[in-house]
């Protein structure tokens, strides 16, 4: 008899429990809404409202990637004007890189006077460059074989360090012997060679970087109409 009752009572229960969740289910689905932080309307999300502002300025982009063909069309005509193109994309170079030196000397505090004194020294190259290009150049050219050297080495060691990670690192590698083989080469040539090998490295790295940078842009601008609300 208890036997009975006990199941009788446990299934009221159970029925009692499906009722509850039945009445809140509808309510959920079409009661009214309730009030407090869950209603009103849907914030924004920050990231998003940050990318579209930034993909806003694609043709900024766009601009950059014309400036380097431009640049690379005047350097491989190999004229006076390359030489003096080269030499002041040089001192430009400089003084990026003291900027970046001085911006470690305000980070690290411990060596601040070491990442200082590169920066000076960068800064100061830089300038030199600006004012005499052409003498820039062909210093630059006089040493071309051991800078395609240390390309190459860097590309080697970026190989090694990027192998468990790309499966494409095998490229860079190789990359890396050919330049140092050019490397070689170069160092082999008369100023002449070497002046225009410098030329003709100086314009391919211009023209595949405006090349890459008009592909970004436009893809820039693919993003900013996706993230553009409708």
């Amino acid at each position: 008899m208890s036997y009975t009752q006990d199941k009788s009572q446990s299934r009221s229960l159970r029925n009692r429990a499906r009722e509850r969740y039945a009445h809140a289910d509808g309510l959920g689905n079409s009661g009214p809404a309730l009030d407090g932080p869950l209603s009103g309307p849907v914030p924004a999300d920050p990231i998003a409202t940050m990318l579209e502002r930034v993909a806003s300025y694609w043709w900024v982009e766009l601009l950059l990637g014309l400036f380097w063909v431009v640049i690379a069309v005047v350097v491989l005509k190999f004229d006076q004007a390359s030489v003096t193109t080269v030499g002041i994309l040089t001192g430009l170079m400089l003084l990026v890189f003291a900027a970046q030196e001085f911006v470690l000397a305000a980070v690290d505090r411990h060596t601040r006077w070491l990442w200082a004194i590169f920066g000076v020294l960068l800064t100061a190259s830089g300038i030199v460059a600006l004012f005499h290009p052409v003498s820039t150049f062909a210093g630059f050219a006089d040493i071309l074989g051991f800078v395609f050297a240390l390309i190459g080495v860097m590309w080697m060691v970026q190989a090694f360090a990027e192998r468990p990670i790309n499966s494409l690192w095998w490229l860079t590698l190789i990359s890396g012997i050919m330049m140092i083989v050019v490397a070689f080469w170069v160092s082999g040539q008369f100023f002449v060679y070497r002046a225009y090998t410098l030329l003709i490295f100086a314009g391919i790295w211009a023209m595949t970087t405006g090349i890459i940078d008009v592909v970004r842009a436009f893809g820039i601008r693919e993003l900013a109409r996706t993230l553009r609300p409708r």
